[in-house]
């Protein structure tokens, strides 16, 4: 059996003149998470309807096992499971009596079936609401009924589009709390999401989509050495530095850049360590620093220097 269970292979959809994806591919391992990001409109969501079936490529293909996800009823797409962002659920039906016709709908039956609706309820820590209406339920509650529902029938593949849009902190980890334990279990998960402390928390691997095309395709930690600095050092003196205190400071060990607004300096660097050469350097010329603080790079760093930072609305 092959490690990779998805390959997306130059697919591309067009909508009347416009191009929503061009030529996007990319692989996944069994076991991994990508993280599937971009700005609005970048072309995120058709990809992900490709990739399910839900909408015929114009051109190129999705391999599930090396087999051909194409429209209609197929067996690969029973390997699938789709979180979608958009709520799928019942709000008269009890939350067990939501997940018994789903489980229908995939052909699970009498004993299987209730024994996967109180695995998946349990996984996202319903169970004790399982006779309760969804139209009791606060938001987070029926986010978490969605990805049981995606989950109901075993899937290989868990697709999971902007699972936390709209939940509250508390909800938002208990989300995390339910993939995270799939995670340890090696199940295979897309996660889109526009909270990019999300996709850093979970994904071992990005692609980022912009103007439908893959601009980038690593691991985090690949993603970060595309940045001009990866960390930086803000610094607050007791009053403003001299011109050859900044020239002094742009010659230590590590530094990209040096900023001086009045006594502020912000300093970024090519990694956190650095930081301590430039405070002692600012310490032998007879500067004491007021406060200091490093951050390092983040995901949104990486995302805003590869795709801008203009408005994509």
């Amino acid at each position: 059996m092959s490690e990779i269970i998805l390959s997306v292979n130059q697919i591309s959809k067009s909508f009347a003149e416009r191009r929503a994806v061009d030529g996007v591919s990319f692989q996944i391992k069994r076991g991994q998470t990508l993280g599937l990001i971009g700005p609005n409109g970048a072309g995120k969501s058709t990809t992900v309807s490709m990739i399910c079936g839900l909408l015929r490529a114009d051109s190129g293909e999705v391999l599930i096992d090396g087999q051909r996800v194409g429209q209609g009823n197929s067996a690969v797409k029973q390997k699938i499971g789709l979180v979608p962002q958009d709520l799928a659920i019942y709000e008269e039906l009890s939350a067990r009596e939501n997940l018994k016709l789903f489980g229908a709908l995939y052909g699970l039956k009498s004993a299987k079936l209730k024994t996967r609706c109180d695995e998946v309820l349990a996984l996202v820590n319903l169970e004790d609401r399982a006779a309760d209406k969804p139209s009791t339920f606060s938001g987070g509650m029926k986010r978490r009924l969605n990805i049981a529902a995606g989950l109901l029938h075993d899937p290989q593949l868990l697709i999971l589009d902007e699972p936390t849009v709209g939940v509250d902190p508390q909800s938002r980890n208990a989300i995390f709390d339910s993939l995270e334990v799939l995670k340890r279990q090696g199940r295979t998960l897309i996660y889109t999401s526009h909270y990019m402390e999300e996709v850093e928390r979970l994904a071992d691997q990005v692609v980022i989509i912009d103007h439908g095309k893959v601009i980038a395709d690593q691991p985090p930690a690949m993603l970060y050495r595309q940045l001009p600095a990866q960390a930086a050092l803000t610094v607050d003196l007791s009053g403003e530095p001299t011109h050859e205190l900044l020239a002094i400071l742009k010659l230590c060990s590590g530094v990209k850049s040096v900023h001086a607004t009045g006594a502020k300096l912000d300093i970024a660097l090519g990694q956190t360590e650095d930081g301590l050469g430039v405070l002692q350097t600012l310490s032998a010329q007879g500067y004491a620093p007021m406060h200091y603080e490093t951050a390092k790079a983040n995901l949104e760093d990486i995302f805003l220097t590869l795709t801008g930072r203009s408005l994509r609305d």
